[in-house]
Order: structure tokens, then C-alpha cells, then sequence
């Protein structure tokens, strides 16, 4: 994940932390041993391995204006200072520029190489992830339809949540139609989630390289990081399990 990412991650974290507004979550800089739901929810959330990375982006989004985070030193606590942040009227703005269009939606887009080869990626990896987090999955070769596929697959993009695109392919011969359904759904303001299999990644095109991609080797595993990406990045659907 981008530091964006996470940093996106970390106010996603403080608004469903927050029941009402003005709510403050609190946790230390260095010893949570009182405090380990709310730390290791922050870690998980923001893709860190520290708390130290959690302050980091702390003081990033106050200094966009998104949050307010203050920092107590404690008397005795050798640097174990008391940290707070409270989510703030432009974090919300920016939670709601963040899901983009059809944020009511309950499904999600997947554009893929249609090879028989892909189909346990999709059947272990990508559907049951997109499950997962509480989403439809919208294939568009499995969908009956009596229209222009092109048409179709504009319609499906248009009314999709977000967009799972692997780039994963034959070597040497990049599939098209995955780096032009990203695009279409990237100038409408739709998430797009990346990914390809980890021997395949440096064949990827420089010019959409530089987005952070899930590497995978199985389908389990695609399917445990792609459900995590789309949790933290779009957060659960109304399909969640309970």
C-alpha cells in the first residue's frame, strides 16, 4: 500500500471507530499492552508493522486537516506518551470523496485474462474474496446478455462499487481489455483494486507499474490479500457475513 493508502486506511479506521462525532481514540507510542484491540486494529488498518508508522501518518492527516492528533507525555512513562486522534469535518469529506461513485453498490467488477488456466485464480482466489467483504462478484463472460459485449462491460463497470483488475496474462501478450476496464473505471472515479501473479508482475506496463499491485503465487493467498485490500480500501459490504 502507498503511504496514501494508509493514511486512508488510518480515517477509515477512526470512522468506524467513531460512534459519534467528537469521538477520540486513544492508544500509546510504545507499550499497548492495556490498550491491544485498539493497536493492533490500527496496525492491521493501515498496513504497519509499528506504532511508530501509526504516528507518522497521525501527523499527516492532522496536517491535511483530516484529523486532530495530540500527543501527552505522561509523567514516568519513559516516551510512552498518550496519543489521541479525532476524526474531523474534512476527514469526512475526504472518506466521502474516497468512495467515489456508486458507493450504494453491492458489487464488484472483475476484469481478468479469461483462460482457462485463471479459472481457479477466480473460483478459490477473486470470487470468494470478493464475497468476503461483503460484495457481488460481476464476471462479465458469465453473465446472459444480448447485447454489444463492449456495452455490457461499460454497463457493468458503471454500476460496479470498485473494480478488481489482474493483470496476469500470457507472457509477452499483456491483455488489453484489462488496462482499458482499469482506465474506463479510473476516469469514473470507481476504485480500482491491482493485481498479478508475482511471476508475471515485472511485465506489467510502466505506465500503470507504479500502482500498488497484490503480488500472489496461489489462489489462497489472492484470496486472503485481495479480501484485507478491498476491507481496508472500500470497506465491507452489505453482503458481509455477520
Amino acid at each position: 500500500m502507498t503511504v496514501w493508502d494508509r493514511a486512508d486506511g488510518l480515517l477509515r479506521y477512526l470512522n468506524k471507530n467513531s460512534i459519534r462525532l467528537g469521538d477520540v481514540t486513544r492508544f500509546y507510542a510504545l507499550d499497548n499492552t492495556s490498550n491491544l484491540t485498539t493497536a493492533e486494529e490500527l496496525l492491521a488498518w493501515t498496513a504497519s508493522e509499528e506504532i511508530s508508522e501509526i504516528r507518522t501518518l497521525a501527523e499527516y492527516i492532522d496536517g491535511e486537516g483530516w484529523a486532530k492528533f495530540k500527543s501527552t507525555p505522561r509523567s514516568g512513562s519513559s516516551g510512552n506518551d498518550l496519543l489521541e486522534l479525532m476524526l474531523l469535518p474534512l476527514g469526512y469529506k475526504r472518506l466521502a470523496e474516497l468512495d467515489g461513485a456508486n458507493s450504494d453498490s453491492s458489487q464488484g467488477f472483475v476484469a481478468m485474462w479469461f483462460d482457462s488456466s485463471m479459472a481457479e485464480v477466480y473460483e478459490k482466489g477473486i470470487e470468494p474474496a470478493i464475497r468476503d467483504s461483503g460484495y457481488k462478484p460481476i464476471r462479465i463472460d458469465k453473465m446472459e446478455h444480448a447485447n454489444n459485449i463492449d456495452d455490457e462491460i461499460i454497463a457493468g463497470i458503471r454500476r460496479s462499487r470498485f473494480v478488481v483488475a489482474d493483470f496476469t496474462s500470457e507472457p509477452d501478450k499483456p491483455c488489453g481489455g484489462v488496462y482499458f476496464e482499469a482506465g474506463f473505471a479510473l476516469g469514473l472515479n470507481i476504485p480500482v483494486i491491482w493485481s498479478c501473479r508475482a511471476n508475471m508482475i515485472d511485465k506489467v506496463h510502466f505506465d500503470t507499474r507504479q500502482y500498488n499491485h497484490i503480488t500472489w503465487e496461489t489462489p489462497e493467498e489472492l484470496r486472503d490479500k485481495l479480501n484485507k485490500r478491498i476491507s481496508a480500501i472500500i470497506g465491507d459490504g452489505s453482503y458481509k457475513a455477520i
